[in-house]
């Protein structure tokens, strides 16, 4: 059973408990247990629901841009910053972590050949080529050169030189600065698809589950203040 429900219920059974033995003791401890059981439940229920004639109930859902704008604010300032941005590009960077190969082996380089092919035809060896059967004597070359061509390119991506440079543009302001824009980019269009009862429910799962406690101590305080109270009356 939801603990703020049994808290209820014990208290309500504790203040019937002491109306029915006439017990001042118990009834005083039932009533402010179940004061303050009930209290702090509607606390809690006010938080993620507005409650007609109750000012300020149902903060979360009514501050929904101001969550945002704090998620947004936190993931910016705290998590994308340039010192952490630059530190994910330098352990990303070092060693062999950057493996640019199966990009490398995505690109098309046929039309590198081809190029090669039309200039060859339009040099000063284009003559010399057609008396042998033109470009298209050429064409057998094709399947090695771009074999080669892409294992060469591969090669100098992996040299330090290229990393590098790679890492040093990275690193400059405009591209730091492009970067961080990319990133406050994705995160405004995934704050957008938020919606006030997501917002809401999510935060109400995070947390609900402890602010249960609130209503089971203001019963126990609650019922221990009834006590006193019954002490000092009698």
């Amino acid at each position: 059973m939801n603990k703020s429900i049994l808290t209820n219920l014990l208290a309500l059974a504790l203040l019937g408990a002491g109306y029915s033995l006439a017990s001042q003791y118990l009834l005083y401890a039932g009533l402010f247990a179940f004061s303050g059981a009930v209290t702090n439940w509607l606390a809690i229920h006010m938080l993620f629901e507005k409650v007609p004639g109750l000012y300020g109930s149902g903060v979360i859902p009514a501050r929904f841009e101001e969550f945002k704008a704090a998620i947004k604010h936190l993931m910016m300032e705290q998590f994308f910053t340039d010192n952490n941005i630059d530190r994910f590009l330098n352990s990303e960077m070092s060693g062999k972590s950057l493996n640019l190969e199966p990009v490398i082996n995505k690109i098309d380089f046929n039309p590198t050949f081809d190029s090669l092919v039309e200039v060859i035809a339009n040099s000063s060896f284009g003559g010399m080529l057609a008396m042998v059967g033109g470009t298209e004597a050429l064409q057998p070359l094709k399947a090695p050169f771009v074999e080669k061509m892409q294992a060469s390119v591969v090669e100098i991506s992996q040299s330090d030189a290229v990393k590098n440079a790679i890492k040093e543009e990275l690193e400059s302001p405009a591209m730091m600065d492009e970067i961080k824009q990319n990133i406050e980019a994705i995160i405004d269009q995934r704050l957008n698809e938020l919606t006030p009862k997501l917002v809401k429910e999510m935060v109400q799962q995070m947390i609900k589950q402890h602010l249960g406690w609130l209503v089971v101590w203001g019963g126990v305080f609650g019922g221990l203040i009834g006590l006193i109270s019954a002490a000092l009356t009698v």
